[in-house]
């Protein structure tokens, strides 16, 4: 029985197809490589394609025996789907659409599905709870909150059941090394730091120093991405197991301000990395952080490597190792 995992060449992704391998888990990938990098999947069997393409998906189901899906394939970026939203919906809603009707065509009822924090939109409390008002303030929230719905009436109507992921700030990469962060462009508070470390950029934008918080910085809660990894297949086995849809959180439980994330990577690398204060973007709350007590409670997930010097560590083993990325 094998897991397939769309956009599992991406960086979470990959990083997933990667932890459930170390665990002896089948997995079969599906991915346009638009944002992707084949390099990343570490010869790891692939199908090249998009979920529109349901006579592709109707090849997957019916050429591998496939017990569940980890769903990542979506476009992501806030600021794009603001001023391109027809897009998200198209990608992000349609291509789930496709995916879901193929999976109950086939008779594959166990889907975890890769979600946001976005959701949410401003937090009206924290930290953030899973039953905790979802307001998404952006085209890409709004879409995966759509995605969330059609999964809970797909469990009602076809018996699908679903685990849907809300997690933070993903960061960090493969302990050995062997994959780690690659975007183009490069939207993540600690790769762009990095770059910094790396002559790649010339300074770090800090935008906004005057908000409600110690040091006038955002705080966002990081969390490590093979953390991310363990706790996707931690999902697969309760759906196994209990044939029970959730929702959980992923996040560290305690936040860490960009002026904090700068001055960590400063240590970390042992190099100069300047900063220049910007104006501040629209719709950055100041603070966002998770609440993950139900994910450890229900799915038994400990994260391993919580320390932010860990996280930072780790992607700059990457980065200074790789400075093209997958691109070498």
């Amino acid at each position: 029985m094998a897991i397939l995992v769309t956009g599992g060449a991406g960086y979470i992704g990959s990083h997933t197809v990667l932890y459930l391998k170390e665990q002896g888990e089948e997995v079969i990938v599906l991915d346009n490589f638009t944002k992707g990098h084949k390099a990343a999947l570490l010869e790891t069997p692939y199908y090249e394609g998009n979920l529109h393409d349901e006579a592709l998906l109707d090849k997957v189901f019916t050429e591998n025996t496939i017990d569940a899906v980890i769903h990542f394939a979506a476009s992501s970026l806030v600021g794009e789907s603001v001023t391109d939203p027809l897009s998200y919906y198209e990608n992000n809603v349609m291509g789930t659409f496709h995916l879901v009707k193929k999976m109950v065509a086939h008779d594959v009822r166990r889907i975890v599905f890769s979600s946001t924090a976005a959701t949410y939109g401003e937090p009206e409390s924290t930290p953030i709870k899973e039953d905790d008002p979802t307001i998404p303030t952006n085209p890409y929230g709004e879409t995966k909150l759509a995605i969330e719905n059609m999964l809970k009436w797909s469990d009602q109507a076809y018996g699908l059941k679903s685990v849907c992921l809300r997690y933070f700030n993903a960061a960090g990469a493969d302990p050995e090394g062997r994959i780690g962060e690659d975007h183009d462009p490069e939207t993540h508070l600690i790769p762009i730091v990095l770059q910094v470390a790396l002559e790649q950029r010339e300074f770090l934008k800090i935008f906004g120093d005057d908000y409600n918080t110690e040091d006038g910085t955002c705080i966002r809660d990081y969390i490590h991405v093979m953390d991310l990894a363990q706790a996707h297949y931690l999902a697969v086995k309760k759906l196994r197991e209990t044939e029970e849809s959730s929702i959980y959180n992923l996040g560290n439980g305690q936040g860490f301000s960009v002026r904090e994330v700068l001055e960590t990577c400063r240590q970390v690398t042992g190099r100069i990395i300047e900063a220049k204060v910007a104006p501040r973007r629209m719709g950055d709350p100041a603070i966002l952080i998770a609440s993950s007590k139900k994910a450890k409670q229900e799915l038994g997930w400990t994260p391993q490597y919580a320390a932010l010097e860990t996280m930072v560590q780790h992607a700059w083993n990457w980065h200074v190792n790789h400075e093209n990325g997958f691109n070498e």
